[in-house]
């Protein structure tokens, strides 16, 4: 259709009017009970099943109250604009001019920091909307100025009005920064389920249960693309380490429901006194000392291996050590131990040269991959390092004191799950100290 055009006879058509306190006129529901072909068809909305609830899940709309929620900038919920109705969470626009915002932005009263976000969300004709995240409140300034944006979008609708370029600008982007790939975006009167994962600066958007973006806050490619962006004059832009979660009034019907977050928070795999949570393989030497983790060679000079009693499938696991001799040794993830045979994968921990943060299956394939020579200045031999290993379905990335050393995607690797544990190579000489290993688990 010429949306331009029809731009009027659509506003009307919404039947929209301000949204008053939840009990003023409100513009025309969808059935608050019809799911469409799109998300939330396995569930009641604004419930959460037993798992999700074992797992951390909390609602941050509770299908009744506008609870948990106020103005940006504000300390009270929108008297207008805004209103709960058929368990929604609604956003309304004026009939006269729909793209005017009637209640502005709101918030919650809760700050995030690393989470997973998931919200349902249902499309009016010419919708426009979004989830911003780790929002910075700032008088004077809009809250676009300073928080990403997950947008929320009629697409076919803004696509046809050919008034600019809709790249980064359509359902699932990040807000003129980073476009969607493949999708599939229901369109008005149909529920679509939008999910945002953010941990150590890592950042996902999910449509539909396709990922759609993925960025890294912070990096080079990051600063690149934010300075030729309309964010270039915010200096404050991206840079929050934590922040309530948003939901945009740009003047247009969207409802929202079913929005359930998890914190994601780290899990300490170590509690600095004794190997509880452990299991030793081998005969080589594994202590508590000084509040720290040591491997040290044994007098069989044999592999060893510390493993945990818990099995992880997705994860991000950060862990430091310190190699005081010789230093080669590793951390097994989704690996299994029967005596001192290992079978799963490893993030290499080695001296110089030998390729820390690659990957190497035991009794199998070998390397699968190493590191650019040149990243191996990222290795600090004596001091304390950092790596990081994260594990999502079949892709895999490694960091070593915050430098990126390898990702790939193996399809063996992405149908294991099991423990983590820590090995010590054989040959004898070799002393290891570890602390700080912490791990999110980012299992459904």
């Amino acid at each position: 259709m010429n949306v331009r055009n029809d731009l009027h006879t659509i506003g009307k058509a919404l039947l929209a009017v301000v949204l008053a306190a939840g009990c003023a006129d409100v513009a025309e529901s969808p059935p608050a009970g019809d799911a469409g072909s799109g998300a939330g068809a396995e569930r009641a909305p604004n419930t959460l099943t037993p798992a999700e609830r074992a797992a951390g899940w909390r609602l941050l709309f509770d299908g009744e109250t506008a609870a948990g929620w106020r103005g940006y900038n504000r300390e009270e919920f929108p008297d207008t604009g805004w209103g709960v109705m058929d368990g929604m969470l609604v956003v309304g626009a004026t009939a006269t001019d729909p793209d005017v915002p009637v209640g502005g932005d709101i918030v919650t009263t809760e700050s995030f920091a690393d989470f997973d976000l998931r919200f349902e969300f249902r499309l009016s004709e010419v919708a426009n909307s979004g989830v911003l995240y780790r929002v910075i409140e700032e008088e004077g300034s809009e809250i676009w100025f300073n928080a990403p944006e997950y947008q929320v979008l009629d697409d076919d609708a803004y696509i046809a009005m050919g008034t600019m370029d809709m790249n980064t600008h359509l359902t699932g982007d990040n807000y003129d920064l980073h476009a969607a790939g493949e999708k599939t975006l229901h369109g008005p009167g149909e529920w679509n389920e939008g999910r945002i994962r953010v941990l150590n600066n890592h950042v996902e958007h999910w449509l539909n249960g396709t990922k759609t973006v993925e960025y890294e806050f912070g990096s080079p490619e990051w600063d690149e693309l934010v300075a030729a962006s309309k964010f270039a004059p915010y200096p404050r832009y991206g840079r929050a380490a934590s922040g309530p979660i948003g939901l945009q009034d740009h003047g247009r019907n969207v409802w929202y429901r079913s929005i359930r977050i998890r914190p994601l928070e780290p899990i300490s795999l170590f509690n600095g006194e004794d190997l509880d949570g452990w299991q030793v393989h081998g005969t080589e030497r594994w202590y508590v000392e000084d509040g720290e983790l040591v491997c040290e060679s044994g007098p069989d000079a044999e592999y060893g291996y510390l493993k945990t009693t818990r099995t992880f499938r997705d994860f991000d696991l950060t862990i430091d050590f310190l190699q005081e001799a010789d230093g080669n040794s590793g951390v097994f993830f989704r690996s299994s131990v029967e005596g001192t045979i290992v079978n799963g994968w490893q993030a290499e921990v080695a001296p110089p040269g030998l390729f820390t943060g690659g990957i190497y299956e035991s009794y199998g394939r070998g390397w699968l991959v190493q590191p650019d020579p040149a990243l191996d200045e990222a290795l600090n031999m004596g001091a304390w390092n950092t790596l990081r290993v994260r594990a999502v379905g079949d892709r895999v990335t490694t960091w070593l004191n915050g430098t990126r050393m390898v990702d790939f995607e193996d399809d063996q690797i992405g149908a294991a799950e099991g423990s983590i544990a820590l090995q010590i190579h054989d040959g004898g000489g070799i002393r290891v100290r570890w602390r700080n290993l912490r791990v999110v688990d980012l299992g459904e």
